[in-house]
């Protein structure tokens, strides 16, 4: 479903990626972990082509999505749900989630899609109309995936999910990503939370300073000992 072939990225004179190789199939979920500052980020944002490659390819259902505009990768069903959230704080939650679809001129679908993400987060049809900055983190996370999900997408890139939120949320939010998974969306799943990550994966990456250093299915990383000691706390 996804190819990422030798691709390279530099900022300045640092290099963030350097000829990283990597395969979605599709149905998996797909974990990349590493420390701040692997590239992690820097991978997602350059299959959406947010940031110029300065090498490599990306294939995207058989089609080279490389130098492709970001709006036109998510009109293909691939899409990302970034780091930080960035939802519309001053615009209401079913007018963010409306924007997740802004793409679409299937009106019924899009209705329907609404209706899906209400069943996921039914905390978003309890505040439909609220002010989408007035809500707390666990909510403005789910808004986040909620928009995404607007999209239709095939292939869900998702960027730090947990990030700064309370265990049990943590917890979750895990367990939406596994549902959305079984409901037949492809994700790629950026996280610091090592363990979490590996725990709903398929398979793993391991990037270090933009560099794959392991690979392989989640289950076995998960017992590693290197990846015990780096990332999940020996």
């Amino acid at each position: 479903m996804l190819e990422v072939k030798d691709l390279t990225v530099s900022y300045g004179a640092i290099k963030a990626l350097r000829g990283i190789s990597f395969e979605v199939k599709e149905g998996e979920i797909i974990s990349l972990i590493g420390s701040n500052g692997a590239g992690k980020t820097t991978t997602l944002h350059s299959i959406s082509n947010i940031i110029k490659k300065q090498g490599g390819s990306v294939l995207f259902n058989g089609q080279n999505i490389t130098d492709t505009e970001p709006d036109k990768i998510v009109s293909k069903r691939l899409v990302q749900v970034p780091e930080g959230r960035r939802i519309f704080a001053n615009l209401t939650v079913r007018e963010n989630l409306e924007l997740g679809a802004f793409l679409r001129k299937d009106k019924p679908g899009i209705k329907n899609d609404m209706e899906k993400v209400f069943e996921l987060f039914p905390r978003l049809k309890e505040r439909i109309k609220q002010i989408a900055g007035t809500l707390s983190g666990g909510e403005l996370q789910m808004l986040a995936m909620g928009r995404g999900l607007m999209a239709n997408p095939r292939l869900l890139l998702l960027d730090e999910p947990s990030m700064g939120l309370a265990p049990i949320l943590v917890d979750e939010i895990f367990s939406i990503i596994q549902k959305i998974n079984k409901d037949g969306t492809t994700i790629l799943l950026v996280e610091q939370n090592a363990f979490k990550a590996l725990s709903i994966a398929d398979r793993a990456y391991v990037l270090e300073t933009g560099t794959i250093i392991k690979s392989g299915a989640a289950a076995d990383l998960i017992k590693d000992s290197a990846v015990k000691e780096a990332y999940l706390g020996g």
